[in-house]
C-alpha cells in the first residue's frame, strides 16, 4: 500500500518528504518527517498506535488505513481531541467500498422489514493478519445498528441473532466483500471486489488533502459530506 500511495501522490503533484518502514527509521528520519503536512499510515496492527502517537508528538495530521487497532481507538480519540490534533481513519479507503457501506445499511433495513436473512463473506490475500477484515467488521456493525434481528456477529458456526461472516484467505486477493439477503422467494447479493490497490491509495490521498488545516477526528462520511 505504501508504494501505491507514493505513486498516486506523485501523480497528483504531491511531494513525498520521507518514507518510514521500521522503528529505526523513526529515529533516523524524524527531522524530515517534521517537514510534512500530513502522514499516511498503512503499517501493521501492532505498530499503528505507536505511529499515531509519534505523529501527535509532532502535531502532524495523520491518515490511518491500518485496521485491527480499534481497542485503542478511544485512547487515541481522547488525545486527538484534547490536544486539538488531526486524525482521519477508515476501515477501507476505496470510494467504491464506501458507496457499498451506504447501500449496505439500506439493504439491512429492508431485510428486517421484509423478512430476509442476512449473511456475509469476505476474501483476502494470505498475508492479511486480521480476521475478519476491518471492512467486514464495519459492514457487520452497520447491519446490527439498523436491523434488530441481529445483536452480534461471528466467524464461527451461525447462531440465532448472530450475523455469520465467512472468512477466506487465499492467494493474492486484494479484497472481496459480500452481503447476502435471502428469503424463501429470492436472494439479493451486494458485492464489492477490489481489482488492485489503486482505489485505496486514491481514497487515502483524498483524505490527506481533506485533513490539512483541520483538527478533530474524521472518517469517510466527512469526506463524502464535504
Amino acid at each position: 500500500m505504501g508504494h501505491e500511495v507514493e505513486k498516486a501522490a506523485l501523480a497528483r503533484q504531491h511531494e513525498i518528504v520521507v518514507t518510514i518502514d521500521n522503528p529505526k527509521e523513526w529515529e533516523e528520519r524524524i527531522e524530515k518527517l517534521k517537514q510534512a503536512d500530513v502522514a499516511i499510515d498503512f503499517s501493521q496492527p501492532d505498530q499503528v498506535v505507536g505511529n499515531i502517537h509519534h505523529c501527535f508528538d509532532m502535531h502532524l495530521p495523520v491518515v490511518v488505513g491500518t485496521t485491527a487497532w480499534q481497542d485503542h481507538f478511544e485512547e487515541i480519540k481522547k488525545r486527538c481531541l484534547d490536544e486539538k490534533q488531526s486524525l482521519f481513519h477508515a476501515p477501507n479507503f476505496s470510494i467504491g467500498m464506501n458507496i457499498v457501506f451506504l447501500l449496505n445499511k439500506q439493504l439491512a433495513k429492508y431485510a428486517e422489514k421484509y423478512g430476509y436473512q442476512l449473511s456475509m463473506a469476505e476474501t483476502h490475500h494470505i498475508h492479511k493478519l486480521d480476521k475478519p477484515s476491518g471492512t467486514a467488521v464495519k459492514l457487520a456493525n452497520d447491519i446490527i445498528s439498523v436491523n434488530q434481528n441481529y445483536n452480534n456477529w461471528s466467524i464461527d458456526v451461525p447462531a440465532e441473532h448472530t450475523l455469520y461472516i465467512k472468512v477466506t484467505r487465499e492467494g493474492e486477493v486484494n479484497g472481496i466483500h459480500s452481503v447476502a439477503a435471502e428469503s424463501p422467494a429470492d436472494k439479493i447479493t451486494l458485492t464489492h471486489e477490489a481489482f488492485n490497490r489503486q482505489g485505496f491509495a486514491l481514497g487515502a490521498l483524498a483524505a490527506a488533502e481533506f485533513l490539512v488545516g483541520k483538527t478533530g477526528v474524521f472518517g469517510m462520511e466527512d469526506l463524502f459530506g464535504e
